[in-house]
C-alpha cells in the first residue's frame, strides 16, 4: 500500500478521478510511452519519399497498444513487488495485455501482408522483447538497460522507417543509435529516481525528476516539430 500511495504521487499520474483510473493512466507511463512513439514517428519522417500519413497513424497505434498498454500490463503482472497495488486483478491485466496485442498485431499484419513485409522481423522481435523483458525470462537476461534501450528506442525508430519504405538504410540505422542512447539514459535515470523515492531522498529524487521531464518532453516535442515540418514541407 505504501508503494501504491507513492506511485499515485508520481508526476505522470493524474491527481483527479477515481483511483482505478489514476492507476491505469499511471501504469501507461505516458511520458516514456510517448518517447517510444516519438521514435517511431521520427523514423517514419526520415523516409526520403512522400510520407504516407496513414502509416504514421498505424505505427503510433501499434506502439501505444503493444508497449503502452500490453507491455505495462505484463510488467504489472510480472512484478513481484506490485508497485501499483492489486487494484487490477491478474485477469484484468491479462485482458489488457491480450487486447493491446490483438490491436497492434492486427494492424501490423495488415501492413505486413499488403505493403511492408520487412516489418515482420521487427514485429516478431518486439513481441519477444515484450515478454522476455517484462517476465524476466532466462533469469532476467533481457531485463536490463541495454535491451530496454534497444526495444524501446532503436527498434521503434527502425520500425517507423520500415513502415514507410519497406527498406533499411544507413541513415535510420545511424539515428537509431541516438534513440538507443536517449532511451538508455532515460531508463538509467528512471531506476535511480525510483530508488531515491523508495528511500525518501526528496532532494535527489526531485533533481532526477526534472531531468526525466526534460528528456521525455524534449523527445516528444522534437517529434512533433519534425512532424509539422514534414507536413508543411519545410526544408532548409
Amino acid at each position: 500500500m505504501k508503494d501504491q500511495i507513492a506511485r499515485l504521487n508520481e508526476w505522470f499520474v493524474p491527481q483527479f478521478g477515481p483511483i482505478k483510473f489514476r492507476i491505469f493512466v499511471g501504469m501507461l507511463f505516458l511520458p516514456y510511452t510517448g518517447m517510444c512513439i516519438s521514435f517511431s514517428i521520427v523514423g517514419s519522417l526520415l523516409s526520403p519519399t512522400t510520407i504516407m500519413w496513414d502509416r504514421i497513424v498505424a505505427i503510433v497505434i501499434i506502439y501505444f497498444a503493444a508497449l503502452g498498454i500490453s507491455a505495462h500490463a505484463a510488467d504489472s503482472m510480472g512484478s513481484k513487488k506490485k508497485p501499483w497495488g492489486d487494484l487490477f486483478s491478474n485477469l484484468e491485466l491479462l485482458i489488457m495485455l491480450v487486447c493491446g496485442l490483438v490491436v497492434a498485431y492486427a494492424i501490423g499484419a495488415y501492413y505486413i501482408i499488403f505493403y511492408v513485409p520487412l516489418l515482420l522481423p521487427i514485429a516478431i522481435l518486439e513481441g519477444f522483447f515484450l515478454f522476455a523483458y517484462n517476465y524476466e525470462i532466462w533469469n532476467g537476461f533481457f531485463h536490463n538497460n541495454i535491451w530496454f534501450a534497444i526495444s524501446w528506442g532503436s527498434m521503434p525508430l527502425l520500425a517507423g522507417y520500415v513502415m514507410q519504405t519497406n527498406s533499411i538504410s544507413y541513415v535510420p540505422l545511424l539515428i537509431s543509435t541516438a534513440a538507443f542512447l536517449i532511451s538508455y539514459i532515460e531508463i538509467k535515470l528512471s531506476r535511480r529516481y525510483k530508488e531515491f523515492r523508495q528511500t525518501q531522498d526528496v532532494i535527489r529524487s526531485k533533481k532526477l525528476e526534472s531531468k526525466l521531464k526534460t528528456i521525455s518532453i524534449t523527445t516528444i516535442l522534437f517529434s512533433v516539430v519534425f512532424l509539422i515540418f514534414r507536413a508543411l514541407q519545410i526544408t532548409f
